[in-house]
């Protein structure tokens, strides 16, 4: 049964996890609460999680939030609502795990004699500046105590809320220990609203790269997801658009539909985009070994066979054409004090 869409919310349902046993599903009569989300603490007793796949950029991350108010509809984090007890569709988007501990328990792990200065994700699963940050304003804190040990970071995020701390990013610019990426998967704002309903609108989005970049913090863009016959035009557009307002390098990533976001994914066409639906899941397998997804590292982010090749060489055209820099952003490690500045602190006083 398709159903119809909850405003704000990408997916309007609570699937059956695939863990669990009992299922609760949604009374249709209580949309309002769906609207609502619901901010759970998180006692978590470490911050850092560790990372081995070889195609991710990083080792390590910190996540301050698990599940996410944006409710991208083809979001490849919400199986992991289910390891939760909780369902990858509506429950993903409200209700969200809040790890209020997160810079006390970073400050600790980065005092460690064992810790080894390196950059860190943040963050490697949900945004970090999702609407939650506004009230919790965790990443903020978090930032802050990178700023303060000068540890390099790594930031995803698409949300203009980002430009709210350019304080702590224009100090950890200054020792080479950050990049921020913009994420925007189109310029079409009807588009975005349907598909990432609580995320910031694109224009905002090239705002934030503009203000970051003339703030002198090093900015990226990702063309993220993109999803073969439905957005894959656009990556031309949204390249020229960020190059202009100040992005300095680019990257791609196809879209992944792991376990249930598959269906998400293609119940939300069959309402939006019906006369599209068949097409665009055909251009996905096409893609993906006649499935629609894959697993495996680097083709899990690039897809495999001739359209997959297209679609690479359109972004690599386009973004010489618009003129990106090629290859990541190193960031340093140089600048680490294991002390967090209280040593000098002291001195000053």
């Amino acid at each position: 049964m398709i159903r119809l869409p909850i405003k704000g919310r990408g997916v309007p349902h609570d699937p059956p996890n695939r863990f669990e046993r009992v299922h609760r599903a949604l009374d249709p009569g209580v949309v309002p609460e769906a609207r609502l989300s619901e901010f759970i603490p998180d006692h978590t007793l470490s911050i850092v999680a560790r990372n081995e796949s070889p195609d991710v950029g990083f080792d390590a991350s910190v996540n301050p939030y698990r599940g996410c108010e944006h409710g991208c509809v083809y979001c490849y984090a919400r199986p992991t609502h289910e390891y939760l007890g909780f369902s990858s569709g509506l429950d993903f988007e409200r209700k969200i795990l809040v790890k209020q501990r997160a810079p006390e328990l970073l400050r600790s792990a980065l005092s460690k004699p064992s810790w080894s200065p390196q950059t860190l994700g943040l963050s490697g699963v949900t945004d970090p500046y999702q609407p939650a940050e506004r009230r919790f304003r965790l990443t903020r804190g978090v930032l802050e105590v990178l700023r303060d040990f000068r540890n390099p970071v790594s930031i995803v995020t698409k949300n203009h809320l980002v430009t709210r701390d350019l304080d702590v990013l224009r100090e950890l610019a200054a020792h080479d220990c950050v990049q921020v990426t913009l994420s925007i998967t189109t310029l079409d704002k009807d588009l975005q609203s349907r598909m990432e309903p609580r995320t910031s609108v694109p224009g905002q989005r090239l705002k934030a790269i503009e203000t970051l970049a003339r703030a002198g913090v090093p900015v990226a863009v990702n063309v993220a997801p993109v999803i073969p016959g439905l957005n894959d035009e656009e990556i031309p557009g949204i390249l020229e658009s960020a190059r202009s307002a100040g992005a300095q390098r680019a990257a791609f990533l196809l879209l992944r539909l792991p376990h249930g976001v598959a269906d998400h994914f293609s119940d939300w066409l069959e309402v939006h985009y019906p006369d599209r639906r068949e097409r665009i899941l055909n251009r996905i397998r096409q893609v993906r070994g006649g499935g629609l997804n894959d697993t495996g590292f680097f083709t899990r982010s690039r897809g495999k066979g001739p359209y997959a090749d297209s679609i690479s060489r359109l972004f690599k055209v386009a973004a010489a054409k618009a003129g990106f820099t090629e290859g990541p952003l190193p960031l340093s490690v140089k600048a680490f004090r294991r002390d967090g500045g209280v040593q000098g602190d002291l001195f000053a006083l």
